[in-house]
């Protein structure tokens, strides 16, 4: 059992049915969850021994966060009480060629009030193998920013593997802004996950030649990053071909060693919530890694998690390690008896 931290902010969700949209609503349904704190559940579920660092108010729904978080084994040790409000956000399911819209209501939250000096990082820290962090958390304060960097610096002063999923939300902060803080950060990351768009518009990178295949042009921008920041042992994306709102094709890709490995293509067909796939995938990624797998297993696994994700309701994947193994190599549609 390894020992995993991850930092970021839970929310409320609130989510209403397929076929209706926000302005007609009368009902939403309610779920808790945020990119890190999915991810830690999903490695919950895989059988590591992880805690969650955030800010949450002292009310009702403060409690709720910590008792979600206590169902799925994530431990909430570090969980701080204050601030005045949990943040929350507004999903409006896409159907057919409709897309997804994310309305959110997260500014003066609990978490992104959180101040550096609240963290004790010689405590949080003690024993752990993994740190997890994304994008989106530099992205909601000048204090977070700083945080994140302190963060990673601490992690690698006391040798622990570090993760970092760009998870770049333009909801939240330009493109520039977001390049320009995450250059800061990158120093300090053994494990990222990013895609050609992410290299090309955030981090600025020349443009491959588009002649080339989509895996070429990957290997081109991973190597690219790799020769910046030679600290990066480990790179992963998915490739996501969208047919409809409820139809998906999804193959992970995952680059170490200079070599890229990829998964089959997987069809999801009917697609029940895709929020929180991208963290299904990180977390398999992340639980391969620390696992010592072989890589073509560990990529195969990863998105067969994500692919698990999409189909059931909120932002955790509720899954174990048997059941995504499983899944993998036996593939869909099946009767398990």
């Amino acid at each position: 059992m390894k020992k995993i931290v991850t930092l970021g902010e839970i929310m409320l969700r609130f989510s209403v049915e397929a076929g209706e949209r926000l302005v007609q609503a009368d009902k939403l349904s309610m779920h808790y969850g945020g990119a890190e704190a999915n991810v830690a559940i999903s490695l919950s579920n895989f059988g590591h021994d992880v805690y969650f660092v955030s800010k949450v108010p002292e009310n009702p729904l403060g409690k709720a966060v910590e008792r979600h978080l206590k169902s799925y084994d994530v431990h909430t040790n570090y969980l701080i009480k204050g601030g005045e409000r949990l943040g929350s956000y507004y999903l409006e399911t896409g159907v057919g060629q409709r897309n997804s819209q994310v309305t959110y209501d997260r500014k003066y939250s609990s978490f992104s009030m959180l101040r550096p000096d609240e963290i004790d990082f010689d405590e949080v820290f003690s024993g752990v193998e993994l740190f997890h962090v994304t994008g989106i958390t530099p992205a909601l304060s000048p204090s977070l920013k700083e945080l994140t960097l302190l963060a990673l610096k601490k992690a690698k002063e006391k040798g622990i593997l570090t993760s970092f999923d760009f998870n770049y939300r333009a909801k939240l902060w330009s493109q520039q802004e977001a390049g320009d803080t995450f250059k800061t950060l990158l120093p300090f990351v053994d494990i990222c996950s990013f895609g050609e768009l992410d290299a090309v518009y955030i981090l600025g990178l020349d443009q491959a030649d588009p002649s080339l295949s989509k895996e070429d042009r990957l290997r081109y921008y991973y190597s690219k990053m790799v020769e910046l920041y030679p600290n990066i042992q480990y790179i992963s994306s998915t490739f996501r071909t969208i047919i409809s709102a409820s139809t998906n094709t999804l193959q992970g890709n995952y680059f170490t060693g200079g070599e890229l490995y990829q998964s089959e293509i997987f069809q999801i067909d009917h697609i029940v919530d895709r929020v929180g796939g991208g963290d299904a995938f990180a977390a398999g990624i992340l639980h391969g890694i620390i696992e010592n797998k072989p890589s073509q297993e560990l990529i195969t696994f990863a998105t067969a998690a994500s692919v698990l994700k999409h189909t059931v309701h909120g932002d955790c994947n509720v899954f174990s390690v048997d059941e995504v193994a499983a899944f993998a190599n036996n593939g869909p549609g099946k009767i398990v008896r």
